[in-house]
């Protein structure tokens, strides 16, 4: 009994106590703020012009023109959409933690007498208007300490929110290098270490068209568009560079150039020395600024031209092959899609020549997957010693809806093969087993 009692006592005490602790925690301003909103009313989408002042010292006005941000002060430069409208997002979700004191005697205690940050806005055509000081972190560091200008009370805001306010001019700036239009790119003017080049675009394809004539590799040239579109500053080294920073920088002879032709119009994206161990300087030609990129980056456009060329040597894939003729010793088999009847049925091939018949479906794709997989390991500049003047198998292939159509010469010379077709100059060195699994498979279904 003794011992029920005093646990008892003990639970009395422990309630008395946990509600001690509630009724203290929970103060008038408490149970008034907690969904709260900082700014009352304010919406994101029309806030219309900002005035961010950073930890860092920087004041940014930015004012939101057809939709799009712009830095206006203290420089005029495109600005980031995604940081701009962080710091608008931020300033409509704010939410009133607590409120710390009603009627602070001195604001030096909160260290909002020199705030750490300070941003204003105008919405709504200038409507609705606003200014908040933030100050540093509680003790506890969940929370900073923060006031609206038109009230005299301090508050707490999250912690969270100090990413999306702290911003700098140079955090607010887009800092993409190369704004163009890629699908509006008709040719490109390279120069990589001292050797010039220059692509075009006809329809969807690429070709080199110096220092030589060629087809040029779609998806190679596609990642170098992208690479210039997806470029972004570290810094800015120079907003106005002298000559001699320019050669400074490396900038007066270009290790690499990069120039986009739009019509009549050229852009062009010039890659200079060394920075430091981490970044390059670059500029582009619309601009005098000289910005640093990351060396990784950097390394992306010191691509040879040669690099640009194609390596496959057909164009054609299985699937869309419909015509094929394959000539060696002096024998053609000729092969032709059928069309399936039924739907969801395969197509079949029909041997035309030299004996009628039907092959074996899977060996002809097989064949046509493998030739079309054959790739340039490296180009030589003559058919020379290739084997090519008598080529050990020749093909000729129709596709696309027999749309399109290529010829392309393969030979051997000793223990290497070779290919070549008419509009690439030289010949490619391509991988002898291929050759000979394709000469291997095209036997079988000769017969």
């Amino acid at each position: 009994m003794k011992g029920l009692r005093s646990t008892i006592a003990l639970l009395v005490v422990l309630l008395g106590l946990g509600g001690y602790i509630y009724f203290q925690g929970a103060t008038p301003s408490d149970e008034g703020t907690k969904s709260e909103k900082v700014f009352p009313g304010l919406e994101a989408a029309k806030i219309e012009e900002l005035k961010v002042k950073s930890q860092s010292g920087d004041v940014t006005t930015l004012k939101k023109m057809d939709g799009v941000w712009a830095i206006v002060e203290p420089i005029a430069a495109p600005a980031s959409d995604l940081d701009a409208s962080s710091v608008a997002n931020v300033l409509a979700d704010m939410d009133v933690v607590r409120v710390v004191d009603e009627a602070p005697a001195d604001l030096k205690e909160y260290g909002l007498d020199a705030p750490l940050m300070e941003i204003d806005f105008k919405a709504d055509g200038g409507k609705m208007t606003g200014r908040i000081l933030v100050g540093p972190k509680t003790a506890t560091a969940g929370n900073l300490y923060a006031r609206r200008d038109d009230q005299k009370r301090v508050v707490l805001i999250g912690q969270f929110h100090e990413a999306g306010l702290n911003k700098s001019t140079f955090d607010l700036r887009n800092k993409q290098i190369m704004k163009f239009d890629r699908a509006k790119v008709d040719g490109i003017n390279l120069n990589v270490g001292g050797k010039p080049g220059d692509l075009a675009k006809t329809g969807d394809d690429w070709r080199l068209v110096k220092p030589f004539a060629s087809r040029a590799d779609n998806s190679a040239v596609d990642g170098l568009l992208a690479n210039l579109g997806a470029a972004e500053m570290k810094s800015v080294a120079s907003a106005a560079p002298t000559p001699d920073e320019l050669k400074q920088f490396g900038l007066d002879k270009p290790a690499v150039t990069i120039g986009l032709r739009s019509g009549t119009e050229t852009l062009s994206f010039l890659v200079g020395g060394k920075a430091d161990d981490t970044a390059v300087y670059v500029k582009q030609s619309l601009n005098p600024d000289v910005y640093t990129i990351a060396t990784t980056s950097a390394d992306d456009f010191k691509r040879a031209v040669e690099d640009y060329r194609r390596k496959e040597l057909f164009d054609l894939r299985a699937f869309s092959a419909t015509h094929v003729e394959f000539t060696r010793n002096g024998q053609t088999v000729v092969l032709d899609r059928v069309k399936a009847k039924e739907e969801g049925k395969p197509d079949t091939w029909r041997r035309v020549s030299p004996n009628p018949g039907e092959p074996d479906r899977s060996k002809v794709e097989n064949l046509l997957a493998g030739i079309a997989d054959i790739r340039a390991t490296s180009f030589v500049a003559s058919t020379t010693n290739t084997g090519l003047t008598s080529p050990a198998l020749t093909v000729v292939a129709r596709f696309d809806d027999g749309k399109k159509e290529e010829r392309v010469l393969l030979g051997k010379s000793g223990s290497n093969a070779f290919a070549s077709r008419p509009d690439d100059p030289g010949a490619a060195k391509i991988e002898a087993d291929k050759l000979d699994e394709a000469l291997k498979t095209l036997d079988e279904i000769s017969k």
